[in-house]
């Protein structure tokens, strides 16, 4: 069983055939699908799923704080199961392809007193951009 599988589980969320597909199309170390993309993976498991059963589904994950909305650029959003392990993203300039990072240090004690301007910071998000291996070679 999954990570985010067994996370719902352990939450009580009601598992129904269709959050199932979801939970498990969107199941993987570096995955950040779009919805279209969790949608036509899910109709290969469930061919009856609708479009809006994925995107409320979607909804609800990023609502309990189980799944990640990643925007980057002006992309579609891709949805990311890894929210529980702090890390950021490696974006490639061309494909669009992202990757989960685990640079050492913490970011947040990076940003020094002085240029905090009296705010209490408690969230940061860095995206690293590059080019990829495969769009390097092309």
């Amino acid at each position: 069983m999954s990570d985010l599988l067994e996370r719902l589980r352990g939450r009580g969320w009601r598992m129904t055939a269709q959050r199932r597909v979801v939970a498990e199309v969107l199941d993987g170390e570096h995955v950040h699908l779009t919805a279209d993309e969790v949608h036509a993976r899910a109709v290969e498991r469930l061919p009856e799923i609708s479009r809006a059963t994925v995107y409320n589904t979607l909804g609800e994950l990023v609502s309990l704080g189980e799944v990640l909305e990643v925007a980057t650029d002006h992309r579609a959003k891709r949805y990311d199961p890894n929210a529980h392990r702090p890390h950021q993203h490696l974006v490639c300039a061309h494909c669009g392809a992202i990757r989960d990072v685990h640079p050492n240090g913490n970011p947040l004690s990076d940003l020094p007193d002085s240029e905090r301007f009296g705010f209490t910071v408690s969230d940061v998000e860095v995206t690293y951009r590059g080019i990829c291996p495969n769009c390097a070679s092309a």
